[in-house]
């Protein structure tokens, strides 16, 4: 009988079912490295690619709209770039084929910074940088503080959706969906 077959229960604890012991007898608590080394590829290459794709769009034009949604627009794929490569290398041991890792790492993309982004777009970003610019007379000072400020607020909400899909056994194909996932 294969592995996929047997009842977990009856699984040898080889090395990849020894990690999935351990996380199931006692979720460790992540500490600060973990989420620099997680995030910080991601914001680093989102913010080089808003410096690029401003400093681009201001080949074309000078209008500051423009600009910014073309900074925006790098930011965005510079980051969830690296952050897609990230979650596949992590989904691809977990799945069956690479067609499954790629759905596995969408979804965990959506689930893990959905609703940051969301709130993050539409709310607490444009807040905060209009306060930053507002109680602190240099702009660029000003624009640096609220994105930090927002920054804060995005990881905090991005970190408890990844804290919840670890948890949940979707991260590791330990949840029902992931279980049905190993079986077909």
């Amino acid at each position: 009988m294969t592995t996929t077959n047997r009842p977990l229960a009856t699984i040898q604890a080889t090395p990849q079912h020894a990690q999935q012991a351990t996380t199931d007898a006692a979720p460790r608590r992540r500490g600060i490295v973990f989420w620099i080394v997680r995030y910080l590829p991601a914001e680093i290459a989102g913010t080089a690619a808003m410096v690029v794709g401003g400093l681009l769009a201001t080949l074309w034009t000078d209008a500051a709209p423009v600009i910014a949604v073309a900074a925006l627009a790098g930011e965005v794929v510079g980051f969830y770039a690296v952050l897609a490569v990230t979650i596949y290398i992590e989904q691809a041991p977990v799945s069956t084929t690479r067609r499954r890792a790629l759905r596995r790492t969408v979804g965990l993309l959506v689930a893990e910074f959905g609703a940051a982004e969301l709130l993050d777009t539409f709310l607490v970003r444009p807040a905060a940088l209009m306060l930053g610019v507002w109680l602190i007379p240099d702009p660029l000072w000003g624009m640096l503080t609220g994105k930090v400020a927002a920054d804060i607020v995005f990881y905090a909400v991005a970190a408890g959706a990844f804290t919840v899909t670890a948890r949940t056994g979707l991260r590791d194909g330990r949840s029902p969906a992931g279980l049905q996932e190993v079986a077909t």
